[in-house]
């Protein structure tokens, strides 16, 4: 025979069903070798993404990717985000060290990104500079072009950035089209890629580390069971 369910369990609720819990905050930090337009740029895209943490620290070493690099697997080593630092269950240990630097002609590049990918950081990196991937958002690039002749052509569709001057463009205007041009810049590198020069002029994986803070957002935003 059943046993007759009592009033009061009728009435106590199963706490165990219909709870929701969102992902735990992320915190991207970005070592960056830029002073200007990547801080202003990561910068928008924190004010989109207001769910995923983001900390942008700007090192002076411009210039230097390798110094870049350095510092950014320093702090990942004392954050315990490393392969052999890493701390298990720890409230950073879903962080992410990014170096953010350009190709150009910079030396030690190659050594640069080596260092970051032993030393459990995640690489950002544009051929020939930043600038590429600002113009992306715009248009597709797919020719070899340096530093220079890249300033110009952002120069030209985008008025609002000035090289020379130190003005960045309007990167909230620009963030609105990220998609856009995290789909270029892999339609980029795969053509890299195929021609087996992967970090060959033009090329950059800044959209492999905005599709990681917008999927974050996304997961600290969505109730999950």
């Amino acid at each position: 025979m059943a046993r007759r369910t009592s009033r009061r369990e009728r009435r106590t609720p199963d706490l165990r069903r219909g709870k929701y819990q969102r992902e735990p905050k992320r915190r991207f930090i970005q070592f960056c070798e830029g002073k200007n337009t990547e801080p202003t740029y990561f910068r928008a895209i924190k004010r989109v993404c207001t769910s995923a943490q983001i900390e942008v620290l700007v090192e002076p070493a411009v210039g230097v990717p390798y110094t870049i690099a350095e510092k950014a697997v320093a702090h990942a080593k004392s954050a315990g985000l490393t392969p052999r630092s890493r701390r298990v269950n720890s409230f950073e240990e879903s962080d992410q060290v990014w170096a953010v630097f350009d190709r150009d002609e910079h030396p030690r590049f190659t050594e640069a990104v080596a260092l970051c990918r032993h030393g459990g950081v995640q690489v950002a990196r544009s051929n020939p500079c930043f600038e590429l991937w600002l113009i992306l958002h715009e248009q597709d690039h797919d020719r070899h072009e340096e530093r220079d002749k890249i300033q110009r052509i952002l120069e030209r569709i985008r008025p609002d950035y000035v090289r020379d001057g130190g003005k960045t463009p309007d990167c909230d205007d620009l963030v609105t089209r990220v998609e856009q041009a995290e789909q270029r810049a892999e339609a980029q590198l795969t053509r890299r890629e195929d021609s087996g020069d992967p970090f060959g002029n033009p090329s950059t994986t800044v959209g492999r580390l905005t599709h990681q803070i917008r999927q974050a957002n996304r997961l600290a935003t969505r109730p999950v069971k």
